[in-house]
């Protein structure tokens, strides 16, 4: 965590405070200096990324080789209908009782 006093100038300047008040968001002094540092990192790594060397490599969205990581599906047992029912604070024959959530007008 970034001491307000220390936090280096952002290579990019925004206004957090004027941000979060446009995304509504009420945010403490604590909180604007935490991510006021947080960004600050995040723009001069981006700075490092951008400055390095590139020339002769091609451009590309991902590494290469591509390739999807799938396993086969394997049926196994699930839990118990009834023990998992039991421990519910409330029940209604085989189903969860919650509380409702939405107004039905």
């Amino acid at each position: 965590m970034h001491d307000r006093g220390n936090l280096r100038r952002m290579p990019v300047e925004i206004d957090i405070a004027k941000v979060a008040k446009l995304a509504r968001l009420d945010l403490s002094a604590e909180d604007l200096a935490t991510y006021g540092a947080q960004l600050t990192d995040i723009l001069e790594h981006a700075e490092r990324v951008g400055a390095l060397p590139t020339d002769g490599v091609a451009p590309t969205s991902h590494p290469l080789p591509m390739t999807n990581a799938f396993r086969p599906d394997v049926v196994t047992p699930s839990l118990d209908r009834e023990e998992v029912l039991d421990q519910a604070p409330q029940r209604e024959d085989v189903y969860f009782r919650v509380p409702r959530i939405l107004d039905e007008s």
